[in-house]
């Protein structure tokens, strides 16, 4: 793959994060403010969610760009997913 492709995957990466960190800070003010526990266990679900399309958007990346073994992608899912 080259590395315009891989700079765009890693670029989107940390976009997609960022959008998580603002869903985090979200909740923080959610439980400050002493929310409903039903709509902060919904945004909640919604931030871990997002944070799975992550790490599936991760491995993607390392499939697409043929550098990392299957054994090893493999083992990364076995472990973390």
């Amino acid at each position: 793959m080259n590395t315009m492709a891989a700079e765009a995957r890693r670029k989107a990466l940390c976009a997609r994060l960022a959008r998580v960190e603002g869903q985090v800070r979200g909740l923080q003010r959610l439980i400050e403010a002493d929310t409903d526990p039903e709509k902060v266990a919904q945004q909640m679900a919604a931030a871990r969610k997002a944070l799975d399309k992550a790490f599936f958007a991760m491995v993607a990346g390392l499939i697409a760009d043929g550098h990392t073994e299957a054994d090893a992608i493999a083992e990364l899912l076995v472990r973390f997913a």
